[in-house]
């Protein structure tokens, strides 16, 4: 099913895609964060405590993606975004959106295509032993698949609009921002990465928090890993 967009804000020249679900919590802190003249994205991935609604009194343009998977809304973002720079973030305060200034200033001074946030734990409990584990067993898997010495796959990033889109990503789970990453990759385009504060996040993640969730996560971006090369004519 389509995604549906419900406008409050009116476009930008960055537009920021905060994939949402049951964020409510959270959102205040973080749309606060969003710098000033940027539109905030947030998709709605199926919340069932108001986050939508939230999101929307806050001032953020809402975008309801019913399919189920972080790649999903995070597609469905992109997909409505009409800036010429697109950032993601998640949407759990673990992140702080304001972070992505200078990854904005980088990609429109050409310094770089896609811009990476590698990040730096400020507490112990930030990040879980079994979510760095995997993490880290990715990163190993993508230098080996393309060459990237890259230290972290998180979802703080920033890039064109339209050479997103030409990457044509097609996961629609926890492989997405890996395949973006590797696409670009084969793409030929110049990556970096730049230390973030990693805060610890409000409420449980869908994703890492427990091991189980961290072994899916890892699947389905080894399946990722394991895709030919996309042949661009």
């Amino acid at each position: 099913m389509n995604a549906v967009t419900s406008t409050s804000s009116p476009p930008s020249d960055v537009d920021v895609v905060l994939p949402c679900l049951n964020e409510a919590e959270a959102l205040p802190w973080v749309l606060a964060h969003v710098p000033a003249g940027w539109r905030a994205l947030v998709v709605d991935n199926g919340s069932t405590d108001g986050s939508a609604d939230l999101a929307r009194g806050l001032g953020a343009t809402v975008v309801r993606e019913e399919r189920r998977g972080f790649g999903a809304a995070c597609h469905a973002g992109l997909l409505a975004a009409t800036a010429d720079v697109v950032c993601f973030c998640d949407c759990d305060a673990s992140l702080d959106p304001a972070q992505l200034i200078p990854f904005v200033r980088e990609v429109r001074a050409g310094g770089a295509d896609l811009v990476l946030g590698r990040r730096r734990p400020q507490t112990r409990g930030a990040w879980p032993a079994h979510a760095r584990a995997g993490n880290l067993a990715l990163s190993r898997l993508l230098r080996r698949r393309t060459g990237l010495r890259l230290h972290d796959l998180g979802p703080l990033r920033a890039a064109r609009r339209e050479r997103l889109l030409d990457l044509a990503l097609t996961d629609r789970r926890s492989g997405y921002p890996l395949q973006m990453v590797v696409r670009a990759a084969d793409a030929g385009w110049h990556i970096t990465e730049h230390d973030v504060p990693y805060l610890p996040r409000t409420g449980a993640s869908k994703v890492t928090g427990t091991w189980r969730g961290t072994w899916q996560a890892v699947r389905d971006m080894n399946k990722v890993l394991n895709e030919p090369p996309v042949v661009r004519t």
